[in-house]
């Protein structure tokens, strides 16, 4: 299934939030330091509520080492400088949707790195700034699951 990279997160709410989404889609969740918080914070355990026990999130010391541990097929940068929308990409199973801290987005030198496939970005209004995370992953994750005709889903 597909990795979801959260590079340098700061808010625990939100990475609680993409705990329980990871739990309910299958994906593996990767946390690059530094960390905003502990793992243990209270707040990321509550938004994640028991979700936890199943998802095996991996922490990374830097985002080098998760490409050399995990070897993604393909790594897809979202960001609001990216040229290609979201949903132009055709997904495969194993790629990796790469997301920056939530005060400043993925540095530049992230983004022109050999490892990224592309950047990607969601349509927002212009006065816009950005999207809340969690609800960033929830929309690329369940485009890119969509693809696979909801692979290994309950489906009713």
């Amino acid at each position: 299934m597909f990795h979801i990279v959260l590079y340098e997160p700061e808010i625990p709410a939100n990475t609680g939030n993409i705990i329980r989404l990871c739990a309910n889609t299958g994906a593996q969740l990767h946390l690059i330091r530094p960390l905003g918080f502990e793992l243990s914070d209270k707040k990321l355990r509550r938004a994640g509520l028991d979700y936890h026990e199943w998802v095996a999130v991996q922490v990374h010391d830097t985002l080098d080492l998760f490409i050399n541990t995990v070897k993604p097929e393909r790594i897809f940068a979202l960001t609001t400088k990216g040229r290609q929308l979201f949903n132009d990409v055709i997904y495969k199973p194993q790629d990796a949707l790469l997301f920056g801290p939530e005060t400043r987005g993925l540095p530049g030198a992230v983004l022109s790195s050999s490892g990224v496939a592309q950047c990607l970005y969601l349509p927002m209004r212009a006065e816009s700034r950005s999207l809340n995370l969690s609800n960033t992953v929830s929309i690329v994750l369940y485009e890119a699951w969509r693809q696979l005709a909801f692979a290994g889903a309950l489906i009713k």
